[in-house]
């Protein structure tokens, strides 16, 4: 059976500051404000935590920043 291990990392609101996901008081979500610096940014955490074997999860925005979820197996 796989094991894994898991890791959480913040990371604050000057690195993602236009990247913003909003939800309604009705249930809408949508992802706003995504300027292509912004979306490289992503990006690249995205492909740099891979390339270190791990894999993501979950992101959660808040107004203080992104939160990333990440796994990888034991080796």
């Amino acid at each position: 059976m796989k094991k894994f291990m898991y890791e959480i990392t913040l990371h604050p609101l000057d690195q993602f500051r236009k990247v913003a996901f909003f939800c309604t008081q009705e249930g809408a979500c949508s992802l706003q404000e995504l300027p292509s610096d912004q979306i490289n940014l992503l990006k690249d955490l995205l492909n740099r935590r891979g390339d270190e074997s791990w894999e993501l999860v979950d992101m959660a925005f808040g107004k203080d920043g992104l939160l990333a979820f990440w796994k990888r197996e034991k080796e």
